[in-house]
């Protein structure tokens, strides 16, 4: 089916109709359902087709099945670029004008569809000539687009002007560009050169056309056409502003601004709506903001507003809709295009923008009771939006005083009203998950955690002042009776989704989070309201305990002890929360210890974990959730991470029968194995608050001692193997497996010692462990967890000798675990069980994984003062024989688990980067393992495990070329070919891999992102096969059979090797030229290569 037979002869009007019936009858019987296999084969034969232009022409301009010309416009995309490298300049010019015109002539087509189509491959196409079309040629089609969004062939010309526009803007921005298969570098020089040359003007072009229809919209009594075209121009503006602009800087020097100058760096905290910051820099200063544009942007929607303030219908309607998301964009605008040496300029600008929405969300209470009464809820969302934008750019105390100027009170207390408003309706409409109040609450509840995040790393934040320390009191005491009723109200649901009836309190965690930094922010107020609350209920527990049901006040206590959990104590990154710094510094003030307020709360929920202690309390009081709140969400933990809270904590007799209960009394055992896990890691950790330490790592040997002895005596026992089995036998070991974890992973140095002696001692107890519960796979999993932590506390610390031990016992660990085939799986397990046992192996090889990694640590932090090579360990060989151990037992089924894969393709590509020569030690099917991992890694579809097998590649290239040009042997017998396990004979590793890498450059979908690694991987493997890569490139010219073509390839590829002064060092600058090469052959041959 080719639609363009003779380029130069006249075509075949018979064969053009034929095509034309065919994909009409095709698209019919895909709409039927009527043989679509061959119908879609149909359809694709058309764009696989040599230059099917002609007919797809044809199609467009004569069919009468829509869906037809939908896919002859889609089969002139895929054509084009597939062969855009040898049409001819005019070709590729006429194919643009065509779809250009095509949309302009059929302007007012009810088939939308149809017309965004041609739209978008019309801007595909003129972004894949983008780099080599002239300036001239550019401005032709410009000239054209502009006359059509100037009006003056009309409202529906101008409509779609403006779609081609958008078009034209999503394909050019990164995030929302078709994939052409062109490297990163080439999209993003087409991005700039957009962003630097044509943007401002298409923003310019977009408000003109707006500002043109307003006064018939606005003076019109009925729907007009104008209102489509001024709603497209709008959308524009909005998309145009959406753009990430990276030329944003004046060039000049920077200095301090009072606004958040690019935005508040809140990587941490939790989000939950978008709030896009807008930086277009100093040259867009004249449109956006000093031109009066925002004025009559207001001025429109408040006119439109108030004409159809009767018609509820009015505030979702597309020009509304789009007028208000450019006025929230608005007020995102930052950056240097406020100068930084007036401030006044971006603070009016706010100023301006809050003035014209504050009737959109003031009064909190009339407006929710508007809503309630049935009006549409999205003014009121974007005003919520508008609060979340200026609240991202500015500081807390601009914040605050922009409204003063207009109202008696500041913008803090509009946001704590507003959201006190918001939460009062949720406190009504609980259970209606889906209402406005829900989206309303966490758009608030971000521009509050916009304000109040840390602004630098230290942890410090600008301080509110009393107004606004008192809007946020009020706030937060609200918030928490909320919470409160809500927990209360739960008590007796069955509903399973219920926030409160999970089990896990992830589900809260990110709204507490914010919670946390409202209640911070007025930390004098916060914390005694904490304690009231807490004390008022612990006092009800004990007063009602056996007399009426304390059901609810149960949930409220596990909702206290969540908020209160939040409040004074930060995630962090690991397992350990962080003491915020506004609780660590605020109540400096107060000398004596029983007098902090934190001291006071810490005391009352301390005397409550006390009476777990109680097995009747504990049994009829303390439920799995309340044991999870106070140890497997940490408070406990919070109590030990602040120095001097910590000092006064360990003293506390309160904290010593805690720690004495831990250690002797088998009631604990009863705790959930993950509860007994943290509780281990905060007793542990509070040693930090023993001055002496000496008497700190006694303290720990006090604590963990019992239960090493315990495990010893247990593991020596003659009759252990019989009694192993028992459930309670099996429960204590898992339970003491998961103390000694949570111990290891609180070791700091003061404590290092008697924590490597804790691990010391149960060295050949785990290696019993492993032995007898080789069929246990839960108990492996604690066992191998237990030594990952352990060794990950202790390698960075130990002397040569202690490292020494630890290796050589990791050793036996491995060969012990590789022994018993504890990571095999048998093929002959149901299809259950195989999934099972897959998920069990995972984790185990996922730890094995973590084990080796933490080992090459050492590697890298070594505060030992001693070389661990005067003891002879090599930790290279360490690591590889571990991955010889392991790797048998990974099998591709495995690696499609991404964290194990992860974990796995990491410790490999270190490994192959930092110790290459020991590769060339590894024997015939340890390599070859190597080899196929690495080819299983090119071909995965998560472009970092590709990354990191490229730099893998990279390194072994560059090693073994370096070597052999010394005149060592480098990789020796794997690089010129190995015998793999059934005795075939395997083309060495480079020529392997050269051939792999060049296919999958030239004829395979990759991410453009991996062209830079894709080079870098390439240039070694040439040099290390300059003869293979020499007999690939003839391959490849050979295969071309049009002349024009295979002329064009053999330049491009001498030009890969032969231009910017190339050479065959393998240095920073090489690799850099290297890099430009290469993207510039695949820009030039990839298109027409895939052809082939």
């Amino acid at each position: 089916m080719q639609g363009f037979p003779d380029r130069g002869g006249t075509p075949d009007l018979a064969q053009l109709q034929s095509t034309m019936h065919a994909i009409e009858l095709a698209c019919t019987s895909i709409q039927m359902h009527m043989n679509p296999a061959a119908a879609e084969a149909t359809i694709l034969s058309l764009s696989q087709s040599r230059q099917p232009y002609q007919a797809c022409k044809f199609i467009l301009e004569n069919s009468q099945v829509a869906n037809a010309r939908f896919q002859a416009a889609s089969a002139i995309r895929d054509a084009a670029i597939r062969e855009w490298g040898y049409l001819t300049s005019d070709d590729k010019i006429n194919l643009i004008s065509f779809c250009l015109g095509f949309v302009m002539q059929h302007a007012n087509s009810p088939e939308g569809y149809v017309q965004a189509k041609v739209s978008s491959v019309a801007a595909q196409l003129l972004k894949r000539g983008w780099l080599d079309f002239t300036t001239a040629e550019k401005e032709a089609f410009f000239n054209q687009v502009n006359q059509a969004v100037s009006g003056i062939h009309g409202v529906d010309v101008q409509y779609t002007g403006i779609n081609f526009l958008e078009s034209l803007v999503s394909e050019f921005s990164l995030s929302t560009s078709s994939a052409m298969g062109l490297p990163r570098e080439f999209h993003e020089e087409c991005r700039k050169s957009l962003e630097m040359n044509y943007l401002k003007t298409f923003y310019c072009w977009a408000r003109d056309a707006a500002l043109s229809v307003t006064n018939r919209i606005t003076e019109s009594d009925s729907a007009i056409p104008e209102v489509k075209a001024c709603t497209a121009a709008l959308r524009l503006m909005v998309q145009i502003l959406n753009w990430d602009f990276v030329c944003n800087s004046s060039g000049g020097a920077t200095s301090t601004s009072i606004f958040q100058v690019g935005g508040r760096q809140a990587s941490d905290s939790p989000k939950r709506s978008e709030c896009n910051l807008v930086q277009p820099g100093p040259a867009w200063r004249d449109i956006l903001v000093t031109s009066g544009h925002i004025g009559w942007l207001l001025n429109l929607y408040s006119a439109l507003r108030q004409k159809f303030s009767c018609e509820g219908y009015w505030l979702d309607c597309p020009i509304a809709v789009s007028a208000r998301k450019l006025i929230v964009q608005f007020c995102s605008l930052t950056g240097t295009i406020f100068p930084s040496d007036n401030a006044q300029m971006h603070e009016h600008h706010l100023l301006q923008l809050l003035s014209g929405i504050i009737q959109w969300i003031d009064p909190p209470d009339a407006v929710s009771k508007a809503i309630e009464s049935g009006k549409s809820e999205s003014e009121m969302l974007d005003g919520c939006r508008t609060l979340l934008s200026i609240a991202t750019v500015a500081t807390p105390s601009i914040f605050d005083q922009l409204l003063k100027s207009i109202r008696p009170f500041g913008t803090l207390t509009l946001l704590s009203t507003l959201m006190g408003e918001v939460v009062k309706i949720l406190m009504t409409n609980n259970s209606e998950e889906e209402a406005w109040s829900w989206e309303a609450r966490d758009i608030l509840l971000d521009a509050w955690t916009a304000l109040l995040v840390p602004l630098d790393r230290n942890g410090g934040n600008e301080l509110l002042l009393p107004e606004g320390k008192n809007a946020a009191a009020n706030l937060f005491a609200l918030i928490v009776e909320a919470e409160l009723k809500a927990a209360a109200a739960s008590a007796f649901k069955d509903d399973a989704d219920s926030d409160y009836l999970q089990a896990s309190i992830s589900a809260m965690d990110e709204r507490l989070s914010s919670y946390a930094l409202i209640g911070r922010a007025a930390i004098d107020a916060t914390i005694p309201l904490l304690s009231r609350l807490f004390s008022e209920r612990f006092t009800r527990l004990n007063q009602g305990r056996g007399i009426v049901d304390l059901t609810e006040t149960l949930e409220e206590l596990y909702s206290l002890l969540l908020i209160t959990g939040h409040v004074i104590a930060d995630e962090g990154e690991g397992e350990t929360p962080l003491v915020p710094n506004a609780v660590q510094t605020h109540f400096s003030y107060v000398v004596e210890a029983d007098k902090h307020p934190v001291i006071i709360l810490f005391s009352s929920i301390i005397r409550f974990s006390e009476q777990s202690l109680d097995p009747e309390m504990r049994q009829s009081v303390f439920s799995p959730r309340l044991m999870e709140a106070l140890t497997c969400f940490q408070l406990l933990h919070t109590l030990v991470r602040q120095k001097h809270i910590c000092l006064h904590i360990v003293a506390l007799d309160s904290w010593h029968d805690l720690a004495n209960a831990f250690a002797n009394e088998k009631s604990l055992l009863l705790l959930n194995t993950a509860h007994q896990r943290s509780l281990a890691q905060t007793l542990v950790r509070s040693a930090s608050g023993i001055r002496n330490s000496e008497s700190a790592n006694q303290y720990v040997r006090d604590l963990m001692g019992h239960m090493a002895r315990y495990l010893v005596e247990l593991s020596s026992k003659s009759d252990f193997k019989v009694v192993a089995q028992r459930p309670d036998i099996i429960l204590s070991v898992s339970c003491l497996l998961e103390r000694l974890r949570g111990a290891s992973s609180a070791s700091e140095p003061r404590t290092q010692k008697a924590i490597y002696e804790l691990g010391f001692s149960v060295m050949n107890p785990v290696l019993v462990l492993l032995e007898v519960y080789k069929h246990e796979s839960a108990v492996i999993y604690l066992l191998l967890k237990f030594v990952v932590a352990w060794v990950d506390g202790q390698i960075s610390y130990l002397e040569a000798q202690e490292t020494a031990v630890v290796v050589n016992f990791c050793m036996s660990l491995l060969q012990l675990y590789s022994s018993h085939n504890i990571g095999k799986i048998s093929l002959s397990l149901s299809s259950s069980l195989l999934s099972e046992a897959k998920t069990e192996k995972y984790k185990d090889l996922r730890a094995l994984l973590q084990l080796l990694s933490n080992l090459c640590s050492k590697d890298l932090v070594d505060f030992s003062s001693e070389s661990i090579d005067t003891q002879g360990t090599n930790i290279s060989q360490v690591v590889y024989f571990g991955l010889h151990i392991v790797t048998p037992l990974i099998s591709l089924d495995l690696l499609k688990y991404p964290k194990l894969c992860y974990d796995y393709f990491s410790l490999l590509s270190h490994m192959l980067e930092v110790y290459p020569e020991t590769v060339a030690q590894l024997d015939s099917e340890s390599f070859c393992r190597v080899v196929a991992s690495l080819d299983f890694g090119l071909h995965h579809q998560d472009t970092e495990i590709i990354d990191m097998c490229l730099r893998s590649l990279r390194a072994l290239a560059s090693y073994h070329y370096g070597e052999t040009r010394a005149g060592k042997a480098g990789l020796g017998s794997h690089a010129t070919g190995v015998t793999d396990p059934s005795g075939n004979l395997q083309e060495g590793i480079f020529s392997r891999f050269l051939h792999s890498l060049l296919q999958l450059l030239l004829f395979e979908d990759y991410s453009p992102d991996l062209v830079s690694s894709a080079a870098d991987a390439l240039l070694p493997l040439m040099l290390c096969e300059q003869g293979v890569y020499q007999r690939l490139a003839n391959e490849l010219i050979e295969r071309q059979s049009i002349p024009a073509l295979k002329s064009r390839l053999v330049n491009a590829l001498q030009s890969l090797t032969g231009t910017n002064q190339l050479s065959t060092t393998l240095d920073r600058k090489n690799y850099q030229i290297f890099r430009k090469n290469l993207n510039k052959f695949l820009i030039d041959v990839r298109g027409f290569l895939r052809t082939m």
